[in-house]
């Protein structure tokens, strides 16, 4: 099999974040996380996901600092998994994979999950790309500026 192609040392952002997060199973870990699920076999229940690769998944978000090895909050001898600051601020990027979900996967009629307020119990607004002065960009309106090449 060839070596796996890593973009760690890319210029880009995306091809960065890809490279960490890109693997499905990864992001339903995390969203399951920001969910409250902490112990290995509540994920294994939630995602029917094989041991050997939820174990492999796991180490990887760890290594990543994604997440965290701490004792179990019951004080039993098992340990749990925590979201570090790290994984905190993947919540961004897993709402607008949500809505994305939401506006592109479902029928109009068909019933999904919500992601609502804690506070007002209300659906989150949508997220949108803002300039600097606050005004709402399109694809059409924003470009990446690529690092230059040094002779």
């Amino acid at each position: 099999m060839p070596p796996r192609v890593t973009h760690e040392r890319a210029e880009c952002p995306v091809a960065r974040a890809v490279d960490v997060v890109g693997d499905r199973w990864l992001l339903l870990i995390v969203r399951d996380a920001f969910d409250g699920i902490s112990r290995f076999s509540d994920f294994q229940r939630n995602l029917g996901l094989a041991k050997n690769i939820l174990s492999s998944r796991l180490r990887e978000l760890v290594a990543q600092g994604i997440l965290e090895v701490v004792p179990a909050s019951d004080g039993s001898a098992y340990h749990e998994y925590a979201l570090t600051r790290k994984g905190r601020d993947l919540f961004v990027l897993l709402v607008g994979l949500r809505q994305w979900g939401e506006d592109h996967l479902f029928e109009d009629d068909e019933p999904h999950s919500v992601l609502l307020d804690v506070r007002t119990q209300k659906p989150l607004q949508k997220l949108e790309a803002r300039d600097a002065a606050g005004r709402v960009l399109t694809s059409t309106e924003a470009i990446v500026r690529k690092v230059q090449a040094t002779s």
